[in-house]
């Protein structure tokens, strides 16, 4: 009975430590998802349910553009972002020699570089005015990058910005293959693609697809970019659509049906996220 009874509080304590973690949690992050949800399905005055806010982004043009603007940038972004830090992992990885050692204590400086002032730093550089137009003027010709207000800029700008997070994420995951498995393979001779595609690609894609999740929800919403490097032009980003929903129109419901697709786009991201871990873990099994 003892036993029972010092069970019984062992466990009552143990939520109870963790009671304030959780109210913590359903306060600052269920219950605005849970009012989000709730609001994007009524009426700006009268509150009634509707679906007209959801109906409105999906037929109006420059917000059903501005979905579709947001996917292409997006997932450009993830596809060229991935390519290059896999190639600068296997880099790393393999590669035993000072350059790559100076790259290696290098490539991370991006990340650890103010997104505002990035952004700025290379707009001074890219605009059809900026550094390369004057270096191209020195020797008579006027090269004029275009990369501002279209997606090309921005696409370069959140490349700059994910490779080395992605890269340290791809990197981490090709360190865990050890040299002795790649080393028998080579001494049965297994050629260089052979081992690669065969086991390193294998072992790591796992990583990748964890890269490119957190790449594709960290600009899903991007803000400051497309809100320098655009401006004004349609269609934007959904973020600066969401900006203006909530800030210009004031159009709480709107903005929180916007909240909910924007949601739902990095939740099909995290569904990847989720089956990928899954997997590994049939894997070990």
């Amino acid at each position: 009975m003892n036993q029972k009874v010092g069970r019984f509080f062992n466990r009552a304590a143990a939520y109870f430590f963790v009671l304030p973690s959780f109210l913590v949690v359903m306060l600052v992050v269920a219950y605005p998802i849970v009012n989000s949800i709730l609001r994007s399905f009524q009426t700006r005055r009268t509150h009634e349910f509707t679906l007209e806010n959801y109906t409105y982004f999906f037929t109006n043009p420059l917000e059903r553009g501005s979905i579709l603007f947001t996917l292409g940038v997006v997932v450009s972004t993830v596809l060229i972002a991935m390519v290059i830090a896999y190639l600068l992992a296997m880099y790393l990885r393999f590669t035993k020699s000072k350059t790559s050692k100076l790259i290696g204590a290098l490539y991370l400086i991006p990340r650890f570089i103010p997104g505002l002032v990035a952004i700025y730093g290379m707009m001074v550089i890219i605009r059809d005015s900026g550094l390369l137009n004057r270096i191209s003027l020195v020797f008579g010709d006027d090269f004029k990058p275009g990369l501002m207000f279209n997606p090309k800029g921005i696409i370069l700008m959140n490349v700059w910005f994910n490779i080395p997070f992605a890269a340290l994420i791809i990197t981490s995951g090709l360190s865990g293959i050890p040299d002795s498995v790649i080393e028998g393979a080579r001494d049965v001779g297994a050629g260089k693609w052979k081992v690669f595609t065969s086991m390193i690609l294998p072992l790591s894609i796992k990583d990748v697809f964890i890269a490119a999740t957190f790449v594709f929800m960290g600009n899903i919403g991007s803000f400051t970019t497309p809100f320098l490097m655009l401006g004004a032009t349609n269609p934007t980003m959904l973020g600066i659509s969401l900006y203006r929903q909530f800030n210009s129109y004031m159009d709480y419901e709107k903005a929180a049906a916007l909240s909910v697709i924007m949601f739902v786009l990095c939740s099909v991201s995290a569904g990847v996220y989720i089956y990928t871990n899954l997997k590994e873990k049939a894997w070990e099994k």
